[in-house]
């Protein structure tokens, strides 16, 4: 089983990257191909509305990364986009990349039936995980994947998305922070779950 992680963050290796990581740790426990894409490192052009792609499955754009990208999500069983949270959405980066994506949408869904889960991440609890949450897995299935969460049966505490926040509490009207998205256990938990999960829903037995 192939697992592809994209991280719409546009710092790498930081918050996003660390939760996606867990992710797809997890699952590689379990024997599952895991890889991470770090889109700051990919050049990706703006979608130029040009649609070539309505007319047959092939983007006009072919002097960019996002070729080689496209090829990553087609080969892989599973995708999980994660974001961080800049101003109530997705970031400008991974928006961009997901408007590029089109092709593999218009005439035929290229990317149907494989297994798909997101994750996000802001500083403040409420801080726009829930709307970003919704964008991204509307994008996924819009695409035809099938939605995996990290909810396991017997364990009530987990959600059903993987919201992670740096806010830990007040001290009277000062904040306090978490100083990264490992002290916050149980984001870190629904992580690990979301790996098995995707294992379970790939058909392995765990």
């Amino acid at each position: 089983m192939k697992i592809l992680a994209i991280n719409g963050s546009h710092r790498k290796g930081k918050n996003t990257a660390v939760l996606l990581g867990l992710v797809l740790e997890e699952a590689a426990a379990g024997g599952a191909q895991t890889e991470l894409v770090e889109l700051v490192d990919w050049r990706i052009e703006y979608c130029l509305s040009c649609h070539r792609c309505l007319r047959e499955p092939r983007c006009s754009i072919q002097d960019d990364d996002m070729q080689v990208l496209a090829e990553k999500m087609q080969g892989a069983d599973a995708v999980i986009i994660g974001s961080p949270v800049y101003f109530g959405n997705v970031t400008g980066r991974l928006k961009v990349f997901m408007d590029r994506t089109r092709w593999l949408h218009m005439r035929k869904n290229l990317l149907e039936g494989k297994l798909g889960a997101a994750l996000t991440h802001a500083g403040l609890r409420n801080g726009g995980q829930e709307l970003t949450q919704m964008i991204l897995e509307r994008f996924l299935l819009s695409h035809g994947f099938r939605i995996v969460e990290p909810r396991e049966p017997g364990r009530p505490i987990y959600n059903s998305a993987i919201l992670g926040t740096l806010f830990e509490g007040l001290d009277g009207e000062r904040f306090r922070w978490r100083k990264g998205v490992l002290e916050d256990a149980l984001t870190v938990a629904m992580c690990r779950a979301l790996g098995r999960n995707l294992l379970r829903a790939g058909g392995r037995d765990l």
